[in-house]
């Protein structure tokens, strides 16, 4: 099956960061309080009519070059039952692409340290001594981040 990627509202990704990113714990709040800027994009990838994987972009200033246009990626996903078959990759790819087209020139996140491996195979950078325990979830995370003077 061919991956289809595809801007969507964010209100579709709940589900998908819930399962995924919360432990499916329906209590627990999966919306960002910038969902809805402006500047706010959110992708979702699809197999056939199955929401499998996805991800949100926000305007942000950099931890690292606070002076160099920065996006902030946030709640990248993939379904369990796809996972490791290039899906997570090419959604990111796309995030990448839609910063770089909305001016961003660097893109940052806190990456959760399970798929750091994940994040350095797409050209990612770790920033050392910025390990941190997530507010949200209490797990290891670590700031990571990519230039983007690359992509076009």
């Amino acid at each position: 099956m061919t991956l289809s990627i595809r801007t969507v509202a964010p209100e579709a990704l709940y589900d998908l960061r819930r399962l995924v990113l919360r432990e499916n714990d329906p209590a627990v709040d999966v919306s960002d309080p910038r969902d809805h800027d402006g500047d706010a994009r959110h992708f979702a990838g699809f197999l056939d009519d199955q929401l499998v994987v996805c991800g949100s972009i926000y305007a942000s200033v950099s931890p690292l070059h606070e002076t160099v246009p920065a996006h902030q990626l946030r709640y990248l996903a993939t379904h369990f039952d796809v996972q490791g078959l290039g899906y997570g990759a090419a959604l990111l790819d796309r995030l990448e692409q839609a910063a770089w087209h909305d001016g961003a020139r660097e893109i940052w996140a806190n990456g959760r340290d399970t798929a750091l491996a994940f994040y350095r195979r797409q050209g990612w950078q770790l920033v050392p001594g910025s390990e941190h325990l997530s507010p949200y979830t209490g797990l290891p995370h670590t700031v990571i981040w990519k230039s983007l003077n690359t992509t076009t």
